[in-house]
């Protein structure tokens, strides 16, 4: 169910979601992989201990 909110609010998701939907694929298989970067997304956090940035990009991403 975070996945459908996901999709609306949250940029990296909606980009992902966006970017499946546009390759045909299944709604299920979409949803699955937003919900798998919401995962990854709240385990950072809580393993950095920062609070959320939206505009945060990753250093490995700008090589």
């Amino acid at each position: 169910m975070c996945s459908f909110n996901a999709c609306k609010y949250n940029y990296a998701c909606k980009a992902i979601y966006d970017r499946l939907v546009a390759k045909e694929k299944r709604k299920t298989l979409v949803l699955i992989a937003v919900c798998n970067t919401l995962l990854k997304q709240a385990f950072a956090i809580a393993k950095s201990g920062l609070t959320y940035d939206n505009n945060y990009r990753s250093v490995l991403l700008k090589n």
